[in-house]
């Protein structure tokens, strides 16, 4: 494990680096704001279409891997939604610290450290991951939240949600990678330098951006942030991991890779919705500190074990 350890520190350094530059105003929230907006619709989305553009979809597309990642994260979910119904919670608060049980930083620290530990070809199945927690779990809690206020789910609930997923450019520039790679169209030269030169600031940014995020987030009701981060850290890898290994028949180094991003700690995004909907935000930015702590040693545990 060590030797995974010492690879997985300098990502966290450059995290804490953020933290840091968050916590002492030297990064201020707008700053803060700005360079997550710069990694999220450029430089990731650059680095995203690039990797699509050379994969095909065919190769990728594995449905007992979808399968098997999206059972194990349903089992996850659900029992997340029972704890907290069981501790008469409303839905709307179900419905967020269900959504921290499984949904993980794919995007943000996923996609650059997993593509470089544990080589570039599980881009294909990070990116697998990353469609199934977009499309399904992220219009899952606007569906529940929206109907548990409203009582139904009306069809401009629907519309907001396709609109949503439509704008989101991490699936933007998948989806236009694949096609791109469809339609087997030589990537130009400059245009190759220009996404990898874009793509190469994504790394360093988005890393840079969660510590300076977490900066702003306070700590708040511990003991269900220590439950959740239970969850998000070692339940879900474990579910996944029984659907990967033990039901559905996933090639190894796939079932390895979904493990590894199973066990990435909370997700920003999480947390932007909570604030949205003004559902238990506190709650959620505690939990993203936690498992982001709490990940320095996990996720290396996790990577250690499924290499």
């Amino acid at each position: 494990m060590l030797p995974i350890f010492l690879k997985t520190l300098p990502f966290f350094g450059v995290i804490a680096l953020g933290y840091w530059a968050g916590r002492t105003r030297f990064f201020t929230d707008e700053a803060t704001a700005y360079l997550t907006k710069f990694v999220f619709y450029f430089a990731l989305s650059a680095m995203l279409f690039k990797f699509a553009a050379n994969l095909s979809l065919a190769e990728v597309l594995s449905w007992p891997f979808i399968m098997a990642y999206l059972a194990g994260s349903t089992i996850v979910y659900a029992f997340a939604t029972i704890v907290a119904l069981v501790r008469r919670l409303p839905m709307d608060e179900a419905a967020v610290e269900a959504q921290c049980a499984v949904i993980g930083n794919v995007g943000f620290l996923g996609v650059p450290m997993l593509t470089l530990l544990m080589g570039a070809e599980a881009i294909g199945p990070v990116m697998m991951v990353l469609a199934v927690d977009l499309l399904f779990f992220g219009s899952m809690i606007v569906i529940i939240i929206t109907a548990s206020r409203d009582g139904r789910v009306a069809p401009g609930v629907l519309l907001s949600v396709g609109r949503g997923l439509v704008r989101n450019p991490m699936i933007m520039s998948i989806g236009a990678g694949f096609l791109w790679s469809a339609l087997q169209i030589p990537i130009p030269v400059p245009m190759n330098e220009f996404l990898s030169i874009l793509g190469g600031a994504a790394t360093p940014g988005a890393l840079f951006a969660i510590g300076a995020s977490l900066a702003s987030k306070n700590a708040e009701r511990l003991s269900v942030a220590v439950y959740l981060s239970t969850c998000k850290l070692l339940l879900h890898p474990f579910a996944v991991a029984i659907m990967a290994l033990m039901v559905f028949p996933v090639e190894p180094y796939a079932a390895s890779v979904m493990i590894a991003a199973a066990a990435l700690p909370v997700a920003g995004n999480v947390y932007i919705l909570a604030q949205h909907y003004r559902v238990a935000p506190h709650r959620v930015s505690t939990a993203i500190l936690f498992t982001t702590a709490a990940s320095i040693v996990t996720v290396s545990a996790f990577i250690a074990a499924v290499s």
